[in-house]
């Protein structure tokens, strides 16, 4: 059963990089949708937490650690993008499971018996393949830091996700936990940005009123024009509220697989979310697959079905 839980998480972190993939080609600030990202993931939690009367034992504080987890490692992921190579990042953004097992073995001596062990290497590899860019060598590593960073913030996550289920916390007073820190944070870090363009949109102004910079005129008309053309603050908070229930149910069937499943296999599992992306990107934006790509593709789905096999 951890393995159809884990196959309905990646669905539905898979539609949630498409509408990640989608508002990243729009003129939004990330750190206002990821804000409405986790708001709805703390609305519908605690919901659901007053609906089944949960218990919201000290475990449950594990989701803070969750949240702020979850909070750096897409800090992270974001800022080995800017300044990195995006086929770097994303390569070691696909290898929390990696962690997680090594982790879960040290932790909690979860063994993966021969064939687990090979369907395991089998999906990693096939996700490695998909993430794979023939750009990448040892004098091309931009951004390096910021993708190890991620990966070891995002395995750590899945890793404090299995430990909440040992502690035998309930599931919606912890994804509310996380859910809020997560949105706490993400909501001041956008504050800080908004009053750093206003403090910064200010200096121009007074600049080009004393005549100190003649080019902060059209600096100043040039932010205008890109404010008009932007999306406001109101409509991406609310798309990220509509990707936030994505993100949501992911959680809740992760950790529901978490309960029941080796976290490493698990995690691996749940990884496979890039697929659904890549399908997206193949029949909507009408990118053509890679040879490596291709092969990733058919290797990881090899490694479900040995999953299935063989995962008990």
């Amino acid at each position: 059963m951890w393995l159809t839980y884990s196959v309905l998480a990646a669905v539905s972190f898979g539609l949630r990089g498409i509408l990640y993939h989608y508002t990243s080609q729009k003129p939004l600030n990330r750190n206002l949708l990821l804000f409405g990202t986790f708001t709805m993931g703390a609305i519908i939690s605690i919901a659901c937490a007053l609906v089944y009367s949960s218990h919201w034992t000290a475990g449950a504080l594990v989701g803070i650690q969750m949240g702020l987890f979850s909070f750096g490692a897409n800090a992270s992921m974001f800022k080995g993008f800017a300044v990195g190579k995006a086929s770097l990042v994303a390569i070691l953004t696909a290898l929390p499971s990696v962690v997680v097992v090594l982790a879960a073995f040290a932790l909690w001596n979860e063994r993966l018996h021969a064939m687990q062990l090979i369907a395991f290497a089998i999906i990693v590899g096939g996700i490695l393949l998909v993430r794979y860019s023939n750009d990448i060598s040892l004098r091309n590593l931009q951004g390096a830091q910021w993708g190890l960073l991620a990966m070891l913030l995002f395995a750590a996550n899945d890793l404090s996700g299995k430990w909440s289920t040992i502690l035998e916390a309930e599931l919606f007073p912890t994804l509310s936990y996380m859910f809020f820190t997560g949105a706490s944070c993400f909501g001041i870090w956008w504050l800080r940005d908004r009053q750093r363009e206003r403090a910064k949109l200010r200096q121009e102004r007074v600049a080009a009123a004393v005549g100190r910079k003649a080019e902060a005129v059209a600096v100043i008309a040039a932010t205008n024009e890109n404010k008009d053309t932007g999306w406001s603050p109101k409509r991406t908070f609310l798309v990220g509220l509509a990707v936030g229930i994505t993100n949501v149910v992911g959680m809740m069937f992760i950790v529901t697989a978490f309960d029941i499943g080796k976290a490493g296999l698990v995690s691996a599992v749940t990884a496979l979310n890039v697929l659904i992306v890549l399908l997206y990107t193949r029949l909507v934006v009408k990118e053509v697959f890679s040879r490596p790509e291709l092969a990733g593709i058919m290797l990881a789905f090899a490694g479900i079905v040995l999953m299935r096999l063989f995962g008990a």
